[in-house]
């Protein structure tokens, strides 16, 4: 049970509290709704370069990382297709100082031609070495363009392509960031040895002033159901070869979606599930096999993947043989009670000790507020999961006249 308590500014900035007195330092989140879902398919990677823009300087902080270390600090962000996330950790006597340099930046960035250049140059560098120069490192872009053909999610947060980033303006620059980093576009969580009183009337005093913004709707048409199987093979200079099959899946919160998650343990979490007992140690294909949802707040996907210890046809043949007999299983037979239980209670452990940390349980709150849940009620809803639900929601997903499925292979060497 996380104690929280919540409230919303006259400009729509919804806040979320939680006090916790086994630190001394507190955590200061801040969660915008915008990912790569809202950038235009022509300039792709946008929210991903805001994730360093916002360190770049704004009106009146002209160096963050320098105004939060002084302050004994430290801060980092992440992105996602569907938010982007930036936090500070001060000491808790230091709370202004966070909530002055986040205000600050939300309320206008500097704008700086050098910044722009700087973090234009970071961005492609990073595209260039997670997605050009290492093995497997189109997987995203290969798996989301079979899964997606209308849909935003059809391309990864880094960006469908280096030239996007590369040509981005200023204007663009400007324009993105009006329409989607506000006040009334976001969750501020801060969780820590500060009071309630005391956080209402600080929030109020550095974010109160900041104006609400029209935030630019989302204009794109929902995906089109997979009706017939997509493939693609390709030979490329990697360690082994990989199969992956996904499929569309509901989106979060959506009926089937705590479903996905819990089958996807069972075929694949620790040494007791499926794929670990039954491929890895039970044959001689593979070398490794995991399961994985995307956790989209729009429907996305459910994918298994494998490393195989051959490289020959026929062991490819094999492994993808073996991977659709447990995917069947789930269809045809009733989840085993214990099977079952097993995997709610890792969900429960895993959420409980990533919830120990006061900046994980500022994180959680955030989504929690800005997805309309109650963060207190996500395991009891997992836990109302039955045999009957798991082999239902199986039998929606892995129809294979609904799946994609990427196999990369080795490469042979000319003659």
């Amino acid at each position: 049970m996380i104690d929280y308590r919540t409230f919303t500014l006259a400009n729509g900035l919804q806040v979320v509290h939680h006090y916790d007195d086994a630190t001394s330092h507190v955590a200061v989140n801040l969660l915008y709704d915008v990912g790569a879902r809202d950038e235009s398919p022509s300039l792709t990677g946008m929210a991903h370069l805001f994730e360093h823009l916002m360190f770049g300087g704004s009106v009146n902080v002209p160096d963050y990382d320098h105004a939060i270390e002084m302050a004994g600090g430290s801060n980092n962000a992440w992105t996602s297709n569907d938010f982007t996330n930036f936090y500070d950790i001060v000491a808790a006597e230091n709370l202004d100082t966070a909530l002055w340099a986040e205000s600050d930046r939300m309320l206008q960035l500097a704008f700086s031609p050098q910044s722009l250049e700087v973090q234009r140059n970071v961005v492609m560098e990073e595209f260039k070495q997670v997605c050009i120069n290492k093995p497997y490192g189109d997987f995203g872009h290969r798996l989301r363009k079979l899964l997606f053909r209308t849909h935003p999610y059809r391309y990864p947060t880094i960006g469908k392509e280096l030239a996007h980033i590369e040509h981005v303006t200023m204007d663009d620059v400007q324009r993105f960031f009006y329409t989607h980093y506000a006040p009334n576009n976001a969750v501020l969580a801060i969780a820590g040895p500060v009071e309630f009183d005391q956080v209402l009337e600080r929030v109020q005093y550095w974010f109160g002033d900041i104006p609400r913004r029209d935030i630019a709707p989302r204009m794109y048409e929902a995906e089109t159901p997979i009706t017939s199987p997509r493939r693609e093979v390709v030979d490329a200079d990697v360690p082994q070869s990989r199969i992956a099959i996904a499929f569309h899946m509901a989106a979060h919160g959506a009926p089937g979606y705590r479903e996905a998650d819990l089958i996807t343990d069972i075929l694949a979490s620790g040494n007791s599930s499926r794929f670990y007992r039954r491929l890895v140690m039970g044959t001689d294909l593979f070398t490794a096999a995991d399961a994985s949802i995307s956790g989209s707040e729009e429907p996305g996907f459910l994918m298994v993947t494998a490393r195989l210890r051959r490289d020959d046809e026929e062991t490819l043949r094999k492994a993808e043989d073996a991977l659709w007999r447990e995917l069947d299983n789930l269809v045809n037979e009733h989840v085993a009670d214990y099977e079952l239980e097993r995997a709610l209670n890792r969900f429960e452990s895993n959420r409980t000790f990533a919830h120990i940390n006061y900046l994980s349980k500022a994180q959680a709150l955030a989504k929690a507020v800005m997805r309309g849940e109650d963060i207190n009620e996500v395991v009891p809803a997992y836990r109302s999961v039955t045999p009957e639900d798991i082999k239902r929601t199986a039998a929606g997903i892995f129809v294979p006249d609904r799946s994609c499925t990427l196999i990369y292979k080795v490469r042979q060497a000319a003659d």
